[in-house]
């Protein structure tokens, strides 16, 4: 169903773009990501998948390239618009969204350290890309570190007892690069290149880490399974091993010095996707609860007219509003500033995940037995939201830090834009 948009400012631009997103989401997103839902996660990416056709398409569409800026051939889009087409892409299918801007992570990335011999290596070929073949991912978890690699301002993450799970030393002009990153990397087995996150001096912890653009068809680099799992299913993810794997020195584009920054841009960004695509898996979540309300008798007359259906229906709608003011004000602060304000987007996710959650679950019970059958749309959505609690940091871990930024940093100045 179509909703009205609390922005009556929205130019002719804004609902052009969000309008072509909603197309896209339900003519191309939804069917394929309910094949993938389907299939086992070898199948899923497989050379006869329909995951590589609707990645051609996406491509063909500018979709891999939002977060770029319009100057090295990206979308260019304010964060307005990024707003509208992530919620539309997150009514869609949570997952394919994450494909389709973690591939982009590492180029997005390397746009922000301003150089240009690896902006015209690797970002611009990734611009100019129609057809899916270049992918990134965004290879930062590992199988002995989950959310406390984000863990900034405890009191481990500098100690050196924190061993990273994949460590570079320098020989000569050229960082060798050794050991494992998780299961859990987004696009990890699909990837083209990967931003690696990965430790550099060991008497920092955490602290001591890197971050490189690694080429994965690099010798020594090799990949596991697709991971299995209950949620998301239509994202591949999977480990990445690296041994005795060699990359240029300018590849690695982060430093020790930057990284604590630099970790926390990042968190921002992920953040304010996360807490947009939610916005559009809750609404879907309300999509389904309302009409089928309207469809399903009981008592005589459809549940809609029942006095509670109505009640749950309007703190579904809610929970919507809310989380698209939230999520929708924080990204309109952070992609505007440097440094940005973590903790707006820390509260944006966790609260945007935590109401898409509540209403998938409400969806659920307002279809019964058949939210739980995988003929209708809920029980994914279900499967889907509850995985959002946990990706990017869980959702006590982020918090945990916005906790830490609170004790730090406030009261805060004003912004002068």
């Amino acid at each position: 169903m179509k909703y009205f948009d609390i922005n009556q400012n929205l130019s002719e631009d804004d609902i052009a773009l969000r309008d072509a997103a909603r197309q896209f989401a339900e003519s191309e997103m939804r069917p394929v990501a309910k094949q993938l839902d389907l299939m086992s996660a070898e199948e899923a990416i497989a050379e006869d998948s329909p995951l590589w056709p609707f990645l051609k398409k996406a491509y063909s569409l500018g979709y891999h390239k939002i977060l770029l800026p319009e100057y090295y051939g990206g979308l260019g889009l304010s964060p307005l618009q990024t707003n509208l087409v992530f919620e539309e892409l997150g009514w869609g299918s949570f997952g394919l969204s994450i494909v389709l801007t973690v591939v982009s992570f590492p180029f997005y990335s390397i746009c922000m350290t301003n150089d240009e011999e690896l902006i015209n290596k690797f970002v611009i070929p990734f611009c100019e890309c129609t057809d899916g073949s270049i992918r990134g991912c965004w290879a930062i978890t590992e199988p002995e570190h989950g959310s406390d690699i984000l863990a900034i301002g405890e009191d481990y993450f500098d100690s050196d007892k924190m061993k990273g799970g994949v460590r570079a030393r320098l020989d000569g002009d050229e960082w060798v690069l050794n050991g494992q990153k998780s299961s859990w990397v987004s696009c990890g087995t699909i990837s083209t290149h990967a931003m690696l996150h990965l430790q550099v001096d060991p008497s920092k912890g955490m602290a001591g880490y890197g971050i490189c653009i690694v080429p994965l068809d690099l010798d020594g680099v090799s990949k596991g399974k697709p991971l299995e799992k209950i949620g998301q299913r239509d994202l591949n993810q999977g480990e990445i091993f690296f041994d005795d794997v060699r990359i240029p020195g300018e590849y690695m584009f982060v430093d020790p010095d930057f990284y604590v920054p630099m970790l926390d841009i990042i968190l921002a960004a992920a953040n304010l996707c996360m807490s947009n695509w939610s916005v559009g898996l809750a609404r879907a979540a309300f999509d389904e609860a309302f009409n089928y309300s309207k469809e399903r008798i009981q008592g005589g007359r459809p549940i809609i007219e029942h006095y509670t259906t109505k009640q749950r229906l309007f703190d579904m709608f809610a929970r919507v509003e809310t989380g698209r003011a939230i999520s929708r004000a924080a990204m309109n602060l952070n992609l505007q500033i440097s440094p940005p304000h973590v903790e707006y987007s820390l509260v944006a996710k966790t609260q945007c995940t935590e109401m898409a959650f509540k209403n998938a679950h409400e969806a659920i019970q307002l279809l019964g037995g058949n939210g739980l059958t995988k003929e209708y749309r809920t029980e994914k959505l279900f499967r889907d939201a509850r995985a959002t609690l946990i990706e990017d940091g869980n959702n006590e871990t982020l918090a945990r830090h916005g906790g830490h930024i609170l004790m730090e940093e406030y009261p805060r100045a004003p912004i002068d834009f």
